[in-house]
């Protein structure tokens, strides 16, 4: 079988009713269009037995169809010995991706983002512009060709976590929160062992150090849909993220990273998150 492209982490908790239908979406929108070998990683974030067995299930038949097929992409199923959260997930699925894949990169299981917009995102990467960048990172920005469906009490506590994180680490990103992510391999594997947010922060924590290593970032506006079933407790969870901010920039002031290595095909200048033109 080919090497994986990419490798996808989609963390999963109690999500036997969504998962089988988002994992069938996205085995047949790979199996109908090109792309490179991609490998999806579902790790099971400590599910309830009867959802547990559910997305077990539907990773089994998902393999099935893309053997069946003689396709190079292909599910793995990874059970975390008990639920940690979505950020300790995700670190779970690097760890176990293939040591061949170029890009790793995480997708949320809810299918709030569709099969066909990962795929444009997962093409992207072997585009030329692709070719210019290390994070390719899905944007919820309602403009002229993108369709979002948001509850507004979200899009607005959104807007106001956002305007937070900015002022706090300056990332110059529109949507730090949204649940797709692709990052270069290089990159992002020896920041592993520093990575340890287990829930929401992490897509902070690792754009901050990525930063910090002179990563050069596009934000995608992309289609996104909230099907509802949201683990977030409205108010609660805010007041959880903004404390952990705080808490974050402390820890991350006395992180040390080692300096990057150079890498093929980016041209030298200046260093830091950039964005794609979004806001």
């Amino acid at each position: 079988m080919e090497a994986p492209f990419i490798s996808v982490a989609i963390p999963a908790y109690n999500e036997g009713q969504r998962l089988p239908r988002f994992v069938a979406e996205l085995t047949r929108v790979f199996l109908e269009r090109p792309s490179p070998p991609v490998e999806f990683v579902v790790v099971d974030d400590g599910s309830a037995p009867e959802h547990a067995e559910l997305q077990r299930a539907c990773v089994d038949e998902a393999q099935a169809r893309l053997t069946a097929a003689g396709a190079s992409h292909r599910f793995t199923y990874v059970a975390a010995p008990r639920n940690q959260g979505k950020g300790s997930a995700i670190r779970l699925g690097w760890r176990i991706a293939s040591p061949a894949a170029t890009w790793l990169a995480f997708l949320d299981a809810d299918g709030a983002i569709s099969a066909e917009e990962l795929h444009r995102l997962v093409a992207l990467t072997t585009s030329d512009t692709g070719k210019d960048v290390d994070v390719v990172a899905g944007s919820r920005i309602l403009m002229a060709g993108r369709r979002v469906v948001r509850n507004l009490h979200r899009h607005l506590q959104g807007r106001v976590f956002a305007t937070l994180t900015d002022s706090n680490f300056h990332l110059h990103f529109y949507d730090t929160q949204c649940g797709v992510k692709l990052i270069r391999a290089s990159l992002l594997r020896p920041l592993l062992d520093v990575l340890q947010e287990e829930r929401w922060l992490l897509d902070i924590e690792l754009l901050v150090l990525l930063k910090r290593q002179g990563a050069r970032a596009l934000e995608v506006p992309i289609d996104w849909e909230d099907f509802g079933g949201s683990k977030v407790v409205p108010g609660l969870d805010g007041l959880r993220m903004f404390w952990g901010l705080v808490k974050l920039r402390k820890r991350l002031e006395q992180v040390s990273l080692p300096a990057p290595e150079p890498r093929a095909g980016l041209e030298s200048g200046p260093t830091g998150v950039t964005e794609s033109g979004t806001r």
